[in-house]
């Protein structure tokens, strides 16, 4: 009973300090599982211990707050200040999202992982990727990704952070991860090819673009209601979307 206490603890504090919420980074993971080569399903379920890599999604905002894996921490996102670009910005010695999924790929693509840093390092690639591609992953050192900026969820004070990693996403489709995915993945081939190209350098670039747009509709005290999930339903597929074929195409490179 203890054991289970504390994983629901972790879990609410995970959700106030990470990004996307549970159902975002299945989402992601199930669409990336489904578009896997037959041979990088085989390598990704062997690493996994037969696990699917939507069991494993939000597996690092546990451990990122386990002291095995606080190093890990400042991984799940890249802070942006206005005036700044991905580039400009100085970067946070402890690393970021950008560093991470990079340094990540890479040791993965090697094969000189042990079969243990094999998983460990899969289970972090398939979460980061996840919070690439939410905005406020790459929202201000200021104010915190938005987390001190607050804003009002119909009647509820919260922080625009938290809008963007659960309130939005539950409220713009009440679905299942795979009804998500059902729903939202219906690329055509020449879709798909355009929104995987590029690098995870040009990923973190056009998230932040569409970050700053946020910022600039959601000044502080921002009503967030019905207009404002019609107008950012579209953002949150597409993100979805992005995430999980791009996640795709790094483990199929990585297991080819």
């Amino acid at each position: 009973m203890k054991n289970y206490l504390l994983l629901g603890l972790c879990l609410l504090f995970a959700r106030g300090a990470f990004a996307w919420g549970q159902k975002g980074h299945d989402v992601t993971a199930y669409i990336a599982e489904r578009h896997l080569t037959p041979e990088a399903a085989e390598k990704v379920h062997k690493a996994l211990g037969g696990y699917s890599p939507v069991y494993f999604a939000n597996w690092l905002d546990f451990a990122s707050h386990w002291p095995e894996y606080a190093y890990t921490k400042t991984w799940h996102y890249l802070n942006v200040d206005e005036g700044e670009t991905t580039e400009t910005m100085p970067k946070n010695p402890k690393g970021d999202v950008l560093k991470a999924v990079t340094e990540i790929t890479e040791k993965l693509k090697s094969g000189k992982l042990t079969p243990d840093e094999e998983t460990l390092n899969l289970k972090m690639l398939i979460h980061l990727v996840g919070d690439m591609h939410c905005p406020m992953h790459l929202g201000r050192l200021s104010d915190l990704g938005g987390n001190r900026r607050p804003v009002r969820f119909f009647n509820r004070e919260t922080s625009l952070h938290s809008v963007w990693d659960t309130n939005l996403p539950e409220a713009v489709h009440n679905w299942s991860y795979t009804e998500w995915k059902e729903q939202i993945d219906r690329l055509s081939d020449d879709e798909a090819a355009e929104i995987t190209a590029g690098e995870p350098a040009d990923w973190v670039k056009e998230t932040h673009d569409i970050c700053k747009e946020i910022y600039a509709s959601s000044p502080e005290g921002t009503k967030i209601e019905y207009d404002y999930i019609f107008k950012y339903t579209p953002v949150i597929e597409k993100q979805f979307l992005r995430g999980g074929h791009r996640l795709a195409r790094l483990l199929n490179e990585i297991y080819q």
